[in-house]
């Protein structure tokens, strides 16, 4: 009969701290729900933290940062002042186009005024290239990435807007949603 062996306490720690490094690493490497839109041109993204500021930079040479959130929203998480901090310290544009979800959670879509001004800012080749987010980066995000599609780069199909904003929300769209960009497409 064979002895079983008796596993070792150091080989443990080190399968341990095997796994703990490549969390950190996948982490440190991963910028929630990040997406490139047209290289150079429009990245999307859900809220960066600590070094993705600095990735998105020297990685993707981000101009500009468009952020959608409204003013009330997640400010106790203090991301607001890290992420102002960091623009004015790396002479990075930054400009707020809220989208305000506080009174009712399913509007998430862009209004004309919004629209209008997120091409301005497209419209703008020093402003190159933008980075989109909000919290997640999946709703709010596509659609104001919808506009931009369809008014600013001339996508008329609309079964490709959907396309694209499906891949950004990684889910199905919604009936509100298509009708969104079925009217936009008109």
């Amino acid at each position: 009969m064979r002895k079983k062996k008796k596993q070792s306490p150091v080989a443990l720690i080190v399968i341990l701290l095997a796994v703990a490094v490549a969390i950190l690493l996948v982490r440190h490497f991963h910028i929630k729900n990040f997406h490139v839109i047209k290289p150079d041109v429009l990245y999307t993204s859900g809220q960066p933290r600590g070094m993705d500021y600095t990735r998105l930079l020297y990685k993707y040479h981000i101009g500009t940062i468009v952020n959608v959130r409204s003013a009330a929203e997640h400010r106790e998480e203090n991301w607001y002042n890290e992420e102002v901090t960091w623009v004015r310290n790396n002479g990075v544009k930054y400009f707020e186009l809220p989208i305000d979800r506080s009174i009712n959670r399913a509007n998430y879509f862009p209004d004309q005024a919004t629209q209008k001004e997120f091409l301005k800012i497209m419209s703008d080749k020093t402003n190159l290239p933008v980075l989109l987010h909000c919290s997640d980066g999946r709703k709010r995000v596509s659609m104001l990435t919808a506009v931009w599609a369809v008014k600013a780069q001339g996508y008329t199909d609309p079964a490709k807007v959907i396309e694209l904003v499906r891949v950004i929300k990684e889910r199905p769209l919604l009936e509100a949603e298509k009708s969104f960009i079925d009217g936009l497409v008109k």
